[in-house]
């Protein structure tokens, strides 16, 4: 009948109650959040569970507990929901519990990554090519890459960047590095704002331009980027005072009116 719900029609009760939860939980009222999430997670829902998982992991609203914290991630993640298996792989990768397993780590990435969760893919690209308990393969990390940046994930953007430059996996593409990079810059990632200072400073894939150069490094040294301490210095030192001055000032304008995106 009209205005009734058939009983194979999907509710859209828990997704409103879960976009709920998070907008209490953007402004720290973790009380109804949780609240929210706990009655969700009761009652099955896979998203609520990862969730609380996290809340207990972090100690958001409640004493954090990594043995409840780990409890509700697994059954999340089992639970088949992408998010939860990416937090369960954080959990894992970085021990929280004090029982790191980067191994069971990784297959947990690579279920999220493979359901198109992106942070999951950023992290499985970056395992693929720098992962300490595994030899790299630079394919497949390039791959993961590829579909992270294509959400918008920044940092898979300067790992494009860096296997571009340093062939790893592919032809080496200084054009290619330098525009990955460029995204990753106006994106606001610190380490592709270093590399792409560290492009101009040499002239590799766009032409020389020692006051971009040193914009950039500066930006990404006030960020933290490891890469910007690397090559400031040397980059600064290349600079005239005139140079200097002129990045400095470049700093205080919006990149996107000083640099446009490939």
């Amino acid at each position: 009948m009209f205005g009734r719900r058939t009983a194979t029609e999907p509710s859209a009760e828990p997704a409103q109650r879960l976009a709920a939860a998070a907008e209490a939980a953007g402004r720290q009222d973790y009380d109804t959040a949780l609240s929210i999430w706990n009655a969700l997670a009761h009652a099955g829902d896979a998203r609520a569970q990862a969730e609380i998982g996290q809340c207990f992991a972090n100690g958001w609203g409640i004493e954090q507990d990594t043995v409840l914290a780990r409890t509700w991630l697994e059954l999340s993640a089992k639970n088949g929901d992408e998010v939860g298996q990416r937090l369960l792989a954080d959990f894992l990768f970085n021990g929280n519990d004090g029982n790191s397993d980067r191994t069971i780590a990784e297959e947990w990435y690579e279920r999220a990554a493979k359901q198109g969760e992106p942070h999951a893919q950023d992290m499985l690209s970056w395992i693929l090519t720098d992962g300490d308990h595994r030899a790299p393969d630079y394919a497949a990390a390039r791959q993961w890459a590829l579909a992270a940046a294509a959400q918008g994930i920044a940092p898979s953007m300067t790992r494009l960047g860096l296997l571009f430059h340093n062939a790893l996996g592919v032809e080496r593409d200084a054009k290619q590095a330098a525009d990955w990079w460029t995204k990753a810059a106006l994106l606001g990632d610190a380490d592709g704002r270093a590399m792409l200072g560290v492009a101009y400073h040499l002239g590799a894939g766009l032409a020389k331009d020692p006051v971009r150069a040193l914009a950039w490094l500066l930006l990404a040294r006030n960020s933290g980027s490891p890469f910007a301490v690397r090559y400031f210095d040397t980059v600064n030192a290349s600079c005239s005072v005139e140079q200097r001055n002129a990045a400095a000032i470049l700093t205080y304008r919006d990149p996107m009116s000083w640099e446009r995106a490939p």
